[in-house]
């Protein structure tokens, strides 16, 4: 385990080194994080922002949201994509907030462990460990780290985590290797990389920045 995360720390710095210090966007309030993540789910970044820009313009407060006709919803979120699915779990989960906390402040959760605020995201249906871990380390500044379709990929091809590894059993093991300082940087620089060189379709290995420290690079 100490020789893999030496290995992760390298290749952070390997990446640091190619694309720079990442900024992702301004930190949005840890609600709106909530909602903007889950309705990422299966689409690509600008179908999200879309997505929730209009879910805003249309309803001003998430608790307009909470209490809309959910067919509204559904068609505010539309070019999110499964907003059938999505229109209905976004107001499940602010529902299901209002009922625990009496209001839609997650403030609260920048006082509690990262083991514990994880724990109370996660209790919420269609809270997963990637949408608790988004909230985290995105909104409330906490050493979480997200595991995404591309960061899963790409750390199976480089040989960071097990083959057959689940992507939930993924996100503590990558927190386990990467230092807790380097998460949101070897986050977003792991997406990129998967973006643009390590690619589902195909791996560009000639250009990539890491390909001495890949299990599949080395072996092509």
């Amino acid at each position: 385990m100490k020789q893999l995360a030496k290995r992760a720390l390298n290749i952070h710095e390997k990446l640091l080194a190619f694309y720079g210090e990442p900024i992702w966007r301004n930190p949005l309030p840890a609600i709106d994080e909530l909602v903007s993540t889950i309705l990422s789910q299966n689409t690509n970044d600008v179908n999200r922002d879309r997505a929730f820009h209009a879910l805003r313009a249309k309803f001003p407060t998430w608790e307009e949201v909470r209490d809309a006709k959910t067919r509204d919803v559904i068609e505010a979120i539309r070019p999110a994509g499964l907003a059938n699915q999505k229109g209905p779990r976004i107001q499940q989960v602010l529902k299901a907030i209002t009922k625990e906390r009496g209001s839609l402040d997650l403030s609260f959760l920048a006082e509690l462990s990262v083991d514990e605020a994880r724990a109370w995201l996660t209790k919420f249906n269609g809270v997963g460990p990637k949408t608790a871990a988004i909230v985290l380390c995105f909104s409330l500044n906490k050493p979480a780290f997200p595991v995404d379709t591309h960061v899963y990929r790409v750390t199976g091809r480089i040989g960071l985590r097990p083959e057959r590894m689940t992507v939930e059993q993924a996100h503590p093991h990558l927190e386990a290797l990467f230092p807790p300082q380097t998460y949101y940087a070897a986050h977003l620089n792991l997406i990129r990389l998967g973006r643009e060189i390590c690619t589902a379709r195909k791996a560009f290995c000639e250009k990539c920045p890491i390909k001495k420290l890949c299990d599949y690079g080395r072996s092509r």
